[in-house]
Parts: structure tokens; sequence; C-alpha cells
């Protein structure tokens, strides 16, 4: 198994309160499934997002604040997920397995999870797969997410990236 470091930057999203800032994304296009959108709150780090039919959100991008990439995940049935809280997670991308670090938060009272990378070239590494399941820290599966199109999408947001510095 891959040990990665994955940690989230509370400063970032995290109002004083600890309610997590709604993002003003600004809309880029929509290629192979996923929107390509740019952040403000990540220095105009470029993302794509795609939105499943369980209303569950995913989000893969660049961290242009840090210089890192990351992805996220939303979804309203996580009642467990803290605010601030970190877990120990692994998720699995067509069978190889990681270990990483993911920050509980909530984005508009819908809870969610982040795990940023300090390679921000292994976004491209996610997208290249068909498949990742995320994992609870007690090992079972969380959510698995069909990542069809994301390779394309990303090419496009590498590119906005570009544009963006």
């Amino acid at each position: 198994m891959k040990i990665l470091t994955a940690l989230m930057t509370a400063a970032i999203l995290f109002l004083p309160t600890g309610a997590v800032q709604a993002q003003a994304l600004i809309d880029k296009g929509f290629v192979s499934g996923w929107n390509v959108m740019v952040d403000p709150e990540m220095g105009n780090g470029c993302l794509i997002q795609t939105v499943y039919q369980d209303l569950s959100v995913i989000r893969i991008g660049y961290d242009a604040t840090t210089n890192r990439g990351y992805f996220v995940a939303f979804n309203k049935g996580w009642r467990r997920v803290e605010e601030g809280k970190t877990y120990d997670i692994r998720f699995d991308l067509d069978g190889e397995s990681f270990d990483a670090v993911a920050t509980g938060f909530e984005l508009d009272r819908v809870p969610g999870v982040g795990v940023f990378f300090d390679d921000r070239e292994f976004i491209h590494a996610i997208a290249r797969k068909k498949g990742m399941t995320i994992y609870s820290p007690a090992g079972e599966p969380v959510m698995a997410i069909d990542l069809a199109g994301s390779a394309k999408a990303l090419e496009y947001a590498r590119k906005c990236q570009q544009a963006q510095n």
C-alpha cells in the first residue's frame, strides 16, 4: 500500500465560525460528463466536478494557493462526518490502494471529506483510472466513484490552470 501525506489547510476551507465558505465557482464548460470550473477560494485553482444520481458531488482539482492537487467528495447522507475532524481513510484506484488523511467539512450544509496531495500530478493518475472506491476508517466502502471522462476533463482543467498562472 502506498502512503500519501494528505492534509487539508483549515485556513482555506473554514470560516472563523468553522463553516466552509460557499465556493463562488466560475464555469468554464462541460467536458465528458464533468464541469470544468475555476475556484477563487483556491487561488483561482481549476477543477472538474460531477454530480451523481444520489446527488453526491466529486471535485478533483488544483489548489493554486498551496500548489497542491486534491479530491473532495460531498454526500448529504454522511451524517457521521464531523467538521474539522481528520479521518484515516483508504481509497482504491482500479485495485491499487492508497492510505490518506481526509478532513471532514461542510459546504452549504452538505457533509464532505477532502484529501490534498503535495504532488499535483497525482490527480492525473486518478483520472487515468476507471473508478475509485473510498473506504471508512473501519474499512467499509463508503463511496464508489465512476471516473469515466475525468481524464479528458482534467486535460481541460490543466489548460485552464495554465491560463490562470
